[in-house]
């Protein structure tokens, strides 16, 4: 069977992809996050980091600091985001408040998600940043920044 030609379709799709103008990374710096990711260039980590901490601090949430843990080999994620909150109902709000910034900033849908169920301890995947949003007294016990101590620490405030 002979090899099948592409389509006139394919053709006059790949011929606008390619002259289609490259944004460069300085000028990526520069553009909306909607921007960007239409011009296909993701956004830093240090912007999606701050688009998070915003969110939980605008939902009221405690002691919010990330975790940079990019240079520790063994660890599953670049970043932990961490923040606190005294009851269940402002945990899930925060956690809540996180997708929908998240989605609406960075164009980022959560990859995996749990704890909404009991809203104790609510973790969102997103591949490359891990946020913990914890009541407070499970952050109090589990004491996730010292597991993690190596990791440079940032804390964010309103």
């Amino acid at each position: 069977m002979p090899a099948r030609k592409k389509t006139d379709a394919t053709d006059a799709i790949v011929e606008k992809l390619s002259k289609e103008p490259k944004v460069k990374k300085e000028r990526a710096k520069k553009l909306k996050p909607a921007e960007a990711q239409a011009a296909g260039i993701s956004l830093s980590d240090e912007a999606e980091i701050k688009c998070i901490a915003e969110a939980m601090l605008d939902k009221k949430a405690q002691k919010v600091c990330s975790l940079d843990l990019s240079k520790i080999g063994t660890a599953i994620a670049d970043h932990f985001i961490v923040c606190n909150a005294d009851s269940s109902p402002q945990v899930l709000a925060i956690a809540d408040n996180v997708e929908e910034m998240m989605y609406k900033n960075c164009n980022r849908r959560v990859i995996r998600m749990q704890g909404k169920e009991n809203a104790f301890w609510i973790i969102l995947d997103y591949a490359n940043i891990v946020v913990h949003i914890f009541k407070t007294e499970y952050r109090d016990f589990y004491r996730l920044e010292e597991l993690w101590a190596d990791a440079a620490k940032t804390t964010y405030q309103d």
